[in-house]
């Protein structure tokens, strides 16, 4: 009789680590659900040029690294933050439209839209080092430190190897849906800031779940007054020393350093 007591004693200890494990994941998921909102304030007013269609950005010791669009006036430029002056400029062929971009030590890696084609270059001189092939369309790209993610217009975000540049897998991102028209991306703090085409705002996302974490609203960010239709916010850049975040636009006059405020 010792033996079935205990037996069902173990099995009375195992059902309670099981229902603590569950209830662990219960509470993880639905901490995970909480979407917080944000607003901004506007910390500082830097120039940028209003010729550039704003595609792809990263701020790197003072600087913009910048990919923008259109045909026959794509580029890769490198710029002051401070003055908006235009240190280096390689343009593309005229064939591709220009996306975004993401530097990984000494390269930077450009996407193109609909080519299915991507650049890498010498972070330095521009030099071009090497090409690359993709399925899908190219919209936007960053790097966490150990792997390329990136956009398609879709609601998928790609993760690739940033060595081979092959796909290593993916992740759908969700709100109460899919979120879909994901564009120019930035890595920040473990999460993934995306900018949604057309909208005037951003998502902050969880890259391990897809799950939206946050939405930080920009509306009346820029005066759009006598501005192109097309002239929509794309752009953000995260200097990690000073821990300031940044957002502009295609064809924008300005960038914008910002402050997230929590909306009440």
């Amino acid at each position: 009789m010792a033996k079935w007591h205990v037996m069902g004693a173990l099995i009375a200890i195992l059902v309670v680590v099981l229902a603590s494990i569950i209830v662990v994941s219960l509470d993880n998921e639905s901490a995970d659900s909480v979407v917080l909102q944000f607003t901004y304030s506007v910390v500082n007013v830097y120039p940028h040029d209003r010729n550039a269609f704003t595609q792809g950005l990263v701020f790197e010791n003072g600087l913009l690294y910048e990919s923008t669009g259109l045909y026959g006036n794509s580029s890769l430029r490198l710029a002051e933050l401070e003055t908006g002056k235009v240190l280096r400029l390689r343009t593309l062929p005229t064939q591709f439209f220009g996306e975004g971009i993401a530097v990984i030590d000494n390269r930077i890696v450009q996407l193109t839209w609909q080519s299915h084609k991507g650049f890498v270059y010498d972070k330095a001189t521009f030099d071009l080092l090497q090409e690359f092939e993709y399925p899908t369309q190219g919209w936007g790209i960053t790097y966490d430190g150990n792997r390329l993610i990136m956009s398609d217009g879709t609601s998928n975000l790609y993760f690739l190897d940033p060595v081979t540049l092959k796909k290593t897998g993916q992740v759908q991102v969700h709100d109460t849906g899919p979120v879909t028209n994901l564009n120019e991306l930035e890595y920040i703090k473990g999460e993934v800031y995306a900018n949604v085409w057309l909208k005037e705002k951003i998502a902050v996302i969880n890259p391990q779940t897809g799950q939206v974490k946050a939405w930080i609203d920009l509306k009346g960010i820029q005066n759009m007054e006598n501005m192109d239709p097309n002239s929509v916010l794309n752009g953000i850049a995260y200097d990690t020393d000073g821990d300031r975040l940044f957002v502009t636009g295609k064809m924008w006059p300005q960038v914008f350093e910002i402050r997230l405020i929590p909306s009440a």
